[in-house]
């Protein structure tokens, strides 16, 4: 078991009025996941069309998640109110690919085919753009010269090859930069109002919904009583239409939820924690008419966040191990997620992405709409360097405003080359009492996949150090110090490894085959980290 859901809650908050937000619908959600499918092969095509290039991994998940950030629009997932319109996330990925993906390098005959494509590239994009004359000509030598070199030099090292690409990128990076700037500026343009009309399209479906069953949209607030209570999960203001019928059955230990020929499936035991999620959580459906069709919407939900690639997204929804979990609870009374899901947490008390299909199964809504008064928190947030920053700004503003116990334990990836706003922040922080590294490749995470993985593919390594910062209130560092005894016991549970303990009930024949799987995983889940910050092909 992966969760704890008898942890009781120490977060307090100051009551609040239900939200306005509409409720999930079966047939909302099918069209929400047809038209951001049809948005993935929009983004796409224009990278492919205009800039010769694959979408960068994973940009797309890390635009949904950046513009949400900014977003002031209607939809849960998809962005339509957002200043600036240009996405900083988006157009910095597609720049870093431009004119190639720069991947990483181990053999001397990849580095020198690397060089070769690259200058080729960066001629063939510099001619083909409006650039100017001085920018033309200092591309064109030094791609000459590259190639000059290349016919010359036969004896060159991989060290000599990727040296040579470094030089080439610092002479023509700017230039083919400045060339491609307005193109890839386009292409973000496009997506956000192709995202901006899909919205629109949602919202007149469900409001149509609404109409047939005689429920109105427009309802007034009502009061709400100026008193602290401990959190509880959000409420919905506008009721639920009757919803349709959904399909489920099951299939070696996994549940399939179907609606309209449209399948989704979870483990049977995720399927049993969703089950008593909503019998902790819900309170307009006691007798669980709804829990099938809510849970189909949810999993549609987040099926469509990570996309439908091979491991897509699971690294933005990677949660702590147990064990750590644990230590958290027994040493700094930790007993809720900043950043969590209904799928991965393990307390039953937790913030995530969407309020509308994960309130219903214990959501106090998204991290920066939680605004607690006290109580001890982690928060493992999704590498968006946006998000990350603007949660700082969020947590610093409720240590700053709140005199009671406040604790926030972050677990952030240690990128220094160059160093995130995020990690630099807290790293200065007047509210920062300690701060661990945990090192690369020594550590694990919760696989983001949990629900639907093999037991060997619960866990993989991280490839980047963690950074855990502990920020804490006057009252909150009185209550639940960083001491060195409890930062020693934090420490020494990470040596358990959770692959250990999920493979030992496998058979030792299985075990090499899974092996190979695993490593497989890791691999992708490294890029799939890693990819929003590669500036360094080495």
């Amino acid at each position: 078991v992966y969760w704890d859901l008898d942890i009781q809650t120490n977060a307090v908050i100051k009551q609040r009025a239900p939200s306005e937000v509409l409720s999930p619908h079966p047939e909302v959600e099918l069209l929400r996941s047809q038209l951001i499918l049809k948005l993935r092969q929009h983004y796409r095509e224009l990278c492919q069309q205009r800039e010769g290039i694959d979408p960068p991994r994973e940009s797309f998940n890390r635009w949904m998640l950046e513009r949400k950030v900014v977003d002031k629009g209607t939809d849960p997932l998809l962005p339509s109110d957002c200043e600036p319109v240009v996405s900083p996330s988006m157009f910095r990925e597609i720049m870093n690919d431009i004119p190639i993906r720069l991947s990483r390098i181990k053999f001397r005959e990849e580095a020198k085919r690397l060089l070769f494509k690259y200058a080729e590239a960066a001629k063939r994009l510099i001619e083909s753009r409006s650039a100017s004359p001085d920018s033309r000509k200092v591309v064109k030598w030094n791609v000459e010269d590259t190639f000059s070199w290349l016919r010359r030099d036969h004896s060159a090292s991989k060290e000599d090859y990727m040296d040579r690409l470094e030089h080439l990128r610092k002479q023509c990076g700017p230039h083919v930069s400045a060339a491609a700037k307005d193109s890839v500026e386009g292409i973000c343009s496009k997506i956000y109002y192709i995202s901006l009309e899909y919205v629109k399209r949602i919202r007149e479906k469900h409001l149509a919904i609404l109409k047939e069953n005689n429920i109105s949209a427009e309802i007034e607030a009502p009061e709400v009583q100026d008193r602290l209570v401990y959190c509880y999960p959000v409420r919905l203001a506008i009721p639920s239409p009757p919803l349709p019928s959904v399909e489920m059955h099951m299939e070696n230990n996994v549940a399939c939820v179907r609606y309209k020929g449209e399948m989704v499936k979870v483990s049977r035991n995720y399927f049993s924690k969703l089950w008593l999620l909503y019998r902790y959580s819900c309170i307009d459906d006691s007798g669980f008419e709804k829990f099938l069709p809510r849970v189909w919407c949810l999993l549609r939900r987040y099926q469509m966040m990570f996309g439908v690639g091979l491991y897509e997204g699971t690294g933005l929804q990677g949660a702590l191990p147990v064990h750590v979990f644990e230590a958290l609870h027994k040493l700094f009374g930790v007993s809720f997620e900043c950043f969590a899901s209904p799928l991965n947490c393990y307390f039953k008390q937790y913030c995530s992405a969407f309020l509308d299909t994960d309130g219903y199964f214990g959501s106090r809504g998204p991290c920066l709409d939680f605004f607690p008064i006290s109580g001890s928190f982690e928060a493992n947030p999704p590498f968006c360097e946006e998000l990350m920053d603007a949660m700082v700004s969020h947590f610093e503003k409720l240590l700053e405003n709140s005199s009671e116990p406040l604790s926030f334990i972050v677990f952030i990836p240690e990128w220094r080359d160059p160093p995130t706003p995020a990690l630099t922040r807290m790293e200065q922080s007047k509210f920062k009492r300690h701060q661990l590294i945990l090192p690369a490749f020594d550590h694990e995470y919760r696989s983001g996949s949990q629900h639907v993985c093999k037991k060997e593919e619960m866990y993989y390594k991280a490839v980047h150090n963690t950074a855990v910062l502990f920020l804490q209130n006057s009252a909150g560092f009185a209550k639940w110090e960083p001491t060195p005894e409890r930062l020693q016991e934090l420490v020494a549970a990470y040596k358990h490894s959770g692959r250990t303990l999920s493979s030992s009930s496998s058979s030792s024949s299985s075990s090499s085959s899974s092996s190979s799987s695993t490593a497989d995983k890791e691999r992708e889940l490294g890029r799939e980290q890693s990819s929003s910050r590669e500036t360094n092909p080495n």
